[in-house]
C-alpha cells in the first residue's frame, strides 16, 4: 500500500507525542528537544542594566543635540525657528557632554558637534533677522 499523498504546504505538523518527527524539523525526537537553552553570555541577563550587569548608556541628549544643531544651521532661513532650535541644541548638547563626562553616555562628539551646530545656527538666525529688520 503506498503512503497517503503529501499536502501541497508539506509534510504538516507533528502530532503531539509521535516519537519522531520529520529530519529538521524541531519537536519531540528532532535536534535541541529536551535541553535547555544556552545561557546569556557571560552570565547577564537582560533588563535595565543590559546583559553585563552594567550601566545602559543614554545617548539621546547628544543626538538630539546634533540634529537640533543640523536643523538650525540649515534652515536659518527660518530665523525665529533656527534660533529656538540652535537654543535646544546647545543645552541638550551640554547635558549631553556632561553625561558623557560622566560615563553614562557614549556620545561626547556627537553633542559637541550639536553645540558647535547649534550656535552656529543661532549666529545665522540672528544675523539674518537683524538684516531682514534693519534693511530699509
Amino acid at each position: 500500500m503506498p503512503p497517503p499523498p503529501l499536502a501541497p504546504q508539506g509534510p504538516g505538523p507533528v502530532p503531539y507525542g509521535y516519537p519522531g518527527g520529520p529530519v529538521g524539523y524541531p519537536g519531540p525526537g528532532g535536534p535541541g528537544y529536551g535541553y535547555p537553552s544556552p545561557p546569556p553570555p557571560y552570565g547577564g541577563a537582560p533588563g535595565p542594566y543590559g546583559w553585563y550587569g552594567g550601566p545602559v548608556e543614554s545617548n539621546g541628549m547628544g543626538v538630539a543635540a546634533l540634529v537640533l544643531g543640523i536643523a538650525s544651521a540649515v534652515l536659518f532661513c527660518m530665523w525665529p525657528l533656527a534660533i529656538i532650535a540652535g537654543i535646544l541644541g546647545v543645552v541638550f548638547g551640554s547635558v549631553g557632554r556632561g553625561k558623557a563626562r560622566r560615563g553614562e553616555a557614549s556620545n561626547a562628539g556627537q553633542a559637541l558637534a550639536g553645540i558647535i551646530c547649534g550656535a552656529v545656527g543661532i549666529v545665522l538666525g540672528i544675523g539674518l533677522g537683524v538684516l531682514l529688520i534693519v534693511q530699509p
